[in-house]
């Protein structure tokens, strides 16, 4: 209740002031000592029935962050006590971008939806680079993903040095990576999803992974590949042998949609917003069947990050079942305030109780069998 009427004021103002006010505010009062144990106490839900293994890495719970939220990796250690496991930052690239005009991140509330043209907007790798030597995590246990992308003015045949820029730049500091070949709102990067360009593009980065991981003496970073959920099923089933031939830790599925079907917000107001990528509860059904798809092409052998429309516990549930190991939000944080990662991981707990599962692992992919 206390988030609603939060909710309907902050609704009045602009989105994107908003959202740097709200987290110059929460960033502000809880990185302190005390105040940064009082938030994790409150909202993290702590029981090893929730915790699950999932490209090498131990997650406290299957609940996550979504890259898009913070794009500049500012507030990752504070978002951290608010219950997510794991924070996904960015998307990072090679070179400091403005992104695209404002107004670009508008919300439907009649659809639980947002639309965002905002560009990769972020000051760059090397810059992250710097931010991120001088952080530490709240908790060692918190996971922290790297969303790397292509810089908006370098061409598409030169997409793959600049990834690699990120990615040399930025290794230190990532538990794992992603690759954001799906935002619809930079001109040609879904072009990068084609079976040629991605190949190349993944098997560089492989290459510099694991030779930067003998340099340092460490283990190779996962890395994962986010998608777009406006692909055909022939265009899914290529990827998904993509992934497996270049040896990919998992899929994350999926990105924000071009698509403005169904909406409750009129075609007016929806065409006055214009372009850019729709993410909320309208996304909930097409995002929960590609991660059931690529489940069930793959077998279960390929480990699945599900986003997309996560707005509830049984949404949480419904995708877990689909087929996905662990889920992210954007837009449900959003709209479900602070207290939304709690109130879903106790949820999920409540649902394993009534189907007597000793783990969140045995929920993955149980109703595709």
């Amino acid at each position: 209740m206390i988030w609603k009427t939060g909710r309907s004021v902050l609704f009045k103002f602009p989105a994107e002031p908003v959202h740097h006010f709200s987290m110059g505010v929460f960033g502000g009062i809880s990185v302190v000592g005390p105040v940064a144990k009082m938030f994790r106490r409150r909202y993290s839900v702590t029981d090893s029935r929730l915790q699950t293994n999932f490209a090498g890495l131990s997650f406290a719970n299957p609940i996550g962050l979504a890259a898009g939220f913070d794009k500049e990796a500012k507030w990752f250690p504070t978002l951290s006590n608010l219950g997510f496991s794991h924070i996904e930052v960015g998307t990072l690239t090679g070179q400091a971008q403005p992104g695209n005009p404002k107004p670009r991140l508008f919300r439907l509330p009649d659809d639980q939806a947002i639309i965002n043209r905002m560009g990769f907007n972020n000051a760059g790798a090397d810059k992250a680079a710097r931010h991120l030597a001088k952080m530490t995590k709240s908790n060692p246990a918190d996971v922290l993903g790297i969303n790397i992308g292509k810089t908006k003015i370098v061409p598409v045949e030169s997409a793959t040095e600049d990834y690699l820029f990120s990615f040399e730049r930025l290794f230190a500091f990532a538990d794992y990576f992603t690759v954001n070949v799906s935002s619809p709102n930079t001109p040609g990067l879904r072009k990068l999803q084609d079976r040629e360009p991605l190949i190349e593009l993944l098997s560089e980065i492989q290459k510099l992974n694991s030779s930067l991981a003998a340099d340092h003496e460490v283990d190779r970073k996962p890395i994962m590949l986010k998608i777009a959920p406006d692909m055909t099923t022939e265009q899914l089933t290529d990827i998904v042998s993509i992934v497996q031939e270049v040896k990919l830790d998992a899929l994350i599925a999926t990105n924000t949609t071009i698509s403005r079907d169904g909406l409750a917000t009129s075609a007016e107001k929806v065409a006055s917003i214009g372009n850019g990528g729709l993410s909320g509860k309208p996304l909930t059904e097409r995002s929960r069947q590609m991660v059931s798809e690529i489940f069930g092409q793959t077998k279960g052998t390929l480990p699945i990050i599900g986003v997309g429309g996560i707005m509830t516990g049984e949404d949480a549930w419904r995708m877990i079942g689909a087929g996905a190991s662990l889920i992210q939000l954007y837009t449900g944080f959003i709209y479900g305030g602070p207290g939304i990662v709690r109130d879903m991981n106790r949820y999920l707990l409540r649902r394993m109780t009534e189907h007597d599962l000793p783990s969140i692992d045995a929920a993955v992919g149980r109703d595709c069998n």
